[in-house]
């Protein structure tokens, strides 16, 4: 098993995916971190973002938000408040909360932290968005 990690990532409610993989690319607190086979432990922050991972040549992609990455003993494990394939993702939902939170955004008087919030949401709408239809939107 030293060509493969075995990623697994899991939410609060289920667990996504569980499988052997031959890298993964995670959106970590201060950017994207490649994994491959033989990397040494670490764990990150998680980052609203896509999570990439290939096997056997092919590269497929999930929609991640909050939480935390584990990397120990060519496992990875992901503990996401949110993990969505793109099938799983509804575009014209993540689209009308695209522009709605755009419209909140723009004109906000709220506070700061309420601002962070409304912006996490945002940030997950476009990457879901992208995810549902890499061809058109980004």
């Amino acid at each position: 098993m030293a060509d493969q990690l075995q990623l697994e990532v899991v939410t609060p409610d289920r667990r996504v995916l569980a499988e052997a993989v031959n890298s993964v690319t995670v959106p970590g607190r201060g950017g994207e971190m490649g994994i491959l086979p033989g990397h040494a432990p670490l764990i990150s922050e998680l980052q609203t973002g896509v999570l990439s991972y290939t096997e056997g040549g092919t590269t497929l992609q999930l929609h991640v938000s909050g939480g935390f990455v584990e990397v120990n003993d060519d496992r990875v494990a992901v503990l996401a408040e949110v993990a969505e394939r793109p099938d799983e993702i509804d575009a014209a939902r993540a689209r009308l909360s695209r522009e709605h939170m755009e419209k909140q955004l723009s004109s906000w008087s709220g506070t700061e932290e309420d601002f962070e919030k409304a912006r996490a949401k945002l940030e997950r709408s476009m990457v879901r968005l992208q995810l549902a239809s890499p061809s058109r939107e980004h």
